[in-house]
């Protein structure tokens, strides 16, 4: 476990203490919080909480920040820790993403979201599509064109397993392009170099990968990408088409937030929200988000309920159809 300190959190109480700074300016500040990463080291929840702890120390809405990784049970491990020591983690936040939605569906830990409090949704990142640089495709059209053509030449490749978020959004995009999703040809990859490979060598037609890995291979000038799952162009890659612009109603995002434990008092939970709310508008923030080429997504409290359930929907009717509900 690390912990972060911060000097100025200690600053802003001892010119409190001497009457510069009225009470009400230090109650603002959260006097630390406790971060659990479902995983190890180095991984997005790792970034996510450890870079989110950053901005909010440096900022000086959070006094002090520690971090606890917790790998085990794809995630499941650190869920059920912090349901059955509830009591004992009103100081901890924990950091998750899309996954817990796919894994309590498909039965890999007992819990889901309901189980925790929502504290709030932060980043995103949206899925996107992307050919290699010498591909003859050039647009969702293009590649729809290919598959009406010859389905089984036109594989789309993914990071994930079978059923895993990669998969999903190929399907899920094809879907909605008005195509089966069960004849998508799918094929995973286990590292980022195979599925390039086999993008040049022609295994596969296309790729589906996360928006900000796509721009880095784009910006590499190894891809081409055709396009992106967001509601409106995004500014990392500003000639990228979205779905929607061309014709496919659909969005998607890999979201990372912070839950806490169960039976979280309502004042506990408000100063969370309220810290993290306050994130948004400072300049160690933007340093973080920017480093790290994230999407402000703030879903807070009862918005951040919404947007999960609908992405359990979303999820669910697509695993249902694919076969692995």
């Amino acid at each position: 476990m690390t912990t972060f300190n911060l000097g100025r959190r200690a600053l802003i109480a001892a010119v409190a203490a001497i009457g510069l700074v009225g009470p009400a300016a230090s109650e603002e500040v959260v006097d630390s919080i406790h971060f659990l990463i479902p995983g190890g080291a180095g991984g997005g929840w790792d970034g996510t909480a450890r870079g989110t702890g950053e901005a909010l120390t440096n900022a000086g809405l959070v006094g002090t920040a520690s971090y606890e990784n917790m790998s085990g049970g794809g995630g499941g491990k650190a869920i059920g820790f912090l349901i059955e020591n509830a009591d004992s983690n009103h100081g901890t936040l924990m950091v998750n993403s899309t996954p817990i939605v796919i894994r309590s569906l498909t039965g890999v830990f007992p819990h889901n979201f309901r189980d925790l409090t929502l504290v709030s949704g932060t980043i995103g990142d949206y899925a996107a599509i992307v050919v290699g640089k010498d591909s003859p495709i050039n647009s969702m059209a293009d590649l729809l064109a290919a598959y009406d053509a010859d389905p089984g030449a036109t594989a789309i490749g993914g990071g994930s397993v079978p059923g895993g978020m990669d998969h999903l959004v190929a399907a899920m995009v094809m879907e909605a392009a008005g195509k089966d999703a069960l004849g998508v040809k799918y094929i995973p990859y286990d590292a980022g170099g195979k599925a390039m490979a086999a993008l040049l060598s022609g295994e596969i037609a296309a790729l589906s990968t996360g928006f900000s890995e796509a721009v880095d291979l784009a910006n590499a000038g190894e891809v081409k990408i055709i396009g992106v799952t967001a509601e409106e162009r995004v500014d990392a890659a500003p000639d990228a088409q979205t779905m929607k612009e061309q014709g496919i109603d659909t969005t998607f995002v890999n979201w990372r937030g912070f839950f806490a434990a169960p039976g979280l008092p309502e004042d506990k939970l408000a100063a969370y929200q309220q810290a993290i709310a306050k994130m948004y508008d400072t300049p160690e923030w933007e340093e973080v988000r920017a480093r790290n080429g994230w999407v402000n997504i703030h879903n807070s409290g009862t918005d951040f309920e919404v947007f999960l359930e609908g992405q359990e929907q979303q999820i669910s009717d697509l695993m249902k159809k694919l076969g692995f509900l």
